[in-house]
């Protein structure tokens, strides 16, 4: 009977993980590649500097029991979060704009092109959507909102930035995908068109018709979807328009790739940096505020839009803890911040003040 049971166990979670939301590994001819690149030694990827997931002396499950039974304070904001919706799909052609979705997800059209960033509309952020499900008032948009896509930028597999229900509404609609080294395993396996994507390594450049470049920058995280991890390559961009330069970030924990990527293409215009979902416990592999502010810094920013916050609660902080310290943070170092509500169009090539709206339902 025990025997059964066990059984039925082990074929109900593989069961689970053969879902098509949790993708695919690479193939054995995408596994040429990979195998090929530097960063990728020892069976998986491997960051720039040693990183490990948790900080010397913290245990996994140590984690796992704080995370799940220590009384959160304001983990969750107390009332929706404001939001306003723009028609995306009626923007004037020549009008240069950010529209945040909440967390890392957002578009961008500049100079002609219509561009999105780690979009997950489903309203949660994990394979099991009742256990993190985003903040009322942060899902106003779809996919149907959305106009025809020229690239969507995905920086990694990560379930809070590559949405399964998103990604496959969104297929008919994207002109080309540019991510990481063995991403496109998943994009493949959900019905895309190998011949949009461009799946780079860090330090490779994508050269784009009107003007625009594209550089893969190194980030300091890791990825998987299932229990083997690290099987695709976590990154940034930098995005050279005609006439902006913009530094889209993935998920990183703090170190010198940024002021390389300074050097290399900065300045930059605005640099979109994630401020939030970091713990002492997992030091390496999210910046805490001041170091998001000295990443700006490094990448010489004209002006930092702080994301990776007010739609999720992935860590044990406040859920506007970042903002509040980033914001203070910004008067000192003179960034000035790129705040708008979710779903608001900001103008890139303004240097619109926002009020503090998060403040409102503390």
């Amino acid at each position: 009977m025990l025997i059964t049971i066990i059984l039925l166990i082990v074929a109900s979670v593989l069961f689970f993980l053969s879902l098509p939301k949790f993708g695919r590994l690479p193939s054995s001819a995408q596994m040429d590649r990979i195998r090929n690149s530097v960063n990728y030694r020892k069976g998986q990827f491997q960051n720039q500097s040693i990183t490990p997931q948790l900080a010397e002396g913290v245990g996994f499950f140590s984690v796992m029991r704080k995370f799940f039974f220590t009384k959160r304070k304001r983990n969750k904001p107390s009332g929706p979060v404001p939001s306003v919706k723009t028609n995306l799909l009626q923007l004037p052609a020549g009008k240069d704009v950010i529209v945040w979705f909440g967390h890392s997800s957002y578009f961008i059209q500049v100079d002609g092109k219509k561009i999105l960033v780690d979009p997950v509309f489903s309203g949660s952020a994990s394979p099991i959507p009742p256990t993190t499900k985003s903040f009322p008032g942060s899902d106003i948009y779809t996919t149907d909102d959305l106009p025809e896509i020229d690239i969507l930028f995905i920086s990694h597999d990560h379930w809070d930035h590559l949405d399964y229900e998103t990604v496959l509404q969104l297929r008919s609609k994207v002109k080309k995908v540019i991510t990481g080294l063995g991403t496109a395993a998943h994009l493949l396996h959900w019905g895309y068109d190998p011949s949009i994507i461009e799946e780079k390594d860090w330090n490779e450049e994508v050269i784009l018709e009107n003007g625009f470049r594209v550089n893969t920058i190194p980030a300091r995280h890791f990825s998987g979807r299932g229990f083997k991890p690290k099987q695709s390559l976590w990154m940034s961009f930098a995005l050279k328009t005609p006439t902006m330069n913009i530094f889209l970030g993935g998920d990183s924990g703090y170190d010198a790739h940024f002021k390389r990527a300074g050097e290399a293409f900065g300045p930059f215009d605005l640099a979109i940096l994630e401020c939030g979902q970091y713990n002492k416990d997992w030091p390496y592999i999210h910046m805490q505020p001041q170091e998001v502010m000295q990443a700006a810094k490094d990448l010489r920013a004209d002006r930092l839009m702080p994301v990776h916050w007010a739609k999720f609660s992935l860590a044990l902080h406040e859920w506007d803890e970042p903002i509040r310290e980033l914001a203070a943070l910004s008067v000192h170092q003179n960034i000035p911040l790129l705040t708008p509500l979710i779903g608001q169009a900001a103008e890139l090539k303004a240097t619109e003040l926002f009020p503090e709206w998060w403040n409102t339902i503390r």
